[in-house]
């Protein structure tokens, strides 16, 4: 792997527009050969639900759910805020495949050599 990559995500359907960007950003990361997270916090820990994709889709882009999809296909990771999760009342048996459950610290480990973050 040539480098790390992160993208936070803090929307889902409340902005499916830069839920949907930022899945593109994070495909264009991953098959750039970049050891890529996609960190879901607030609101954008919607998108860990199974099913909850289903129905965005924005004009120009492909549907979420192949983004996440083919994501994860090629070895992208996703990571889920616990506290944000769990502050929702989700599901942890209703995470999509590809999903762990981390607290604040794991995404500053991640970051802490200086990685590039974007966010949506």
């Amino acid at each position: 792997m040539a480098g790390k990559f992160c993208v936070t995500i803090t929307h889902a359907k409340d902005n499916a527009d830069k839920a949907t960007v930022a899945f593109v950003i994070a495909n264009a990361a991953v098959a750039s050969d970049k050891d890529t997270m996609v960190f879901l916090s607030t609101e954008g820990v919607r998108l860990s639900q199974q099913g909850y994709c289903d129905d965005i889709h924005e004009d120009g882009f492909a549907p979420l759910a192949q983004l996440v999809a083919n994501f994860v296909k090629a070895g992208g990771k996703i990571w889920v805020c616990s506290p944000c999760f769990k502050k929702r009342g989700l599901v942890e048996e209703q995470l999509i495949a590809g999903t762990t459950m981390v607290g604040g610290a794991k995404l500053v480990e991640f970051l802490a050599d200086g990685s590039p973050c974007v966010s949506y």
